[in-house]
């Protein structure tokens, strides 16, 4: 079964990944987001017991 032997699979798997690690990551990366994360400030809601009629 030739499709077990992991001789030409590996290598391919090996040039892929670097290729990804090494050109197309740095590349992806260098985009400036559009929307940048903003710190808010965390508002606490407020709620008030709704009574219920048939209780």
């Amino acid at each position: 079964m030739p499709q077990l032997n992991p001789n030409p699979w590996f290598f391919i798997m090996l040039i892929s990944w670097f290729t990804y690690s090494m050109i197309i990551q740095p590349k992806l990366l260098s985009f400036i987001s559009m929307n940048p994360p903003v710190s808010k400030i965390q508002t606490t809601l407020t709620t008030s017991p709704w009574t219920w009629p048939w209780t």
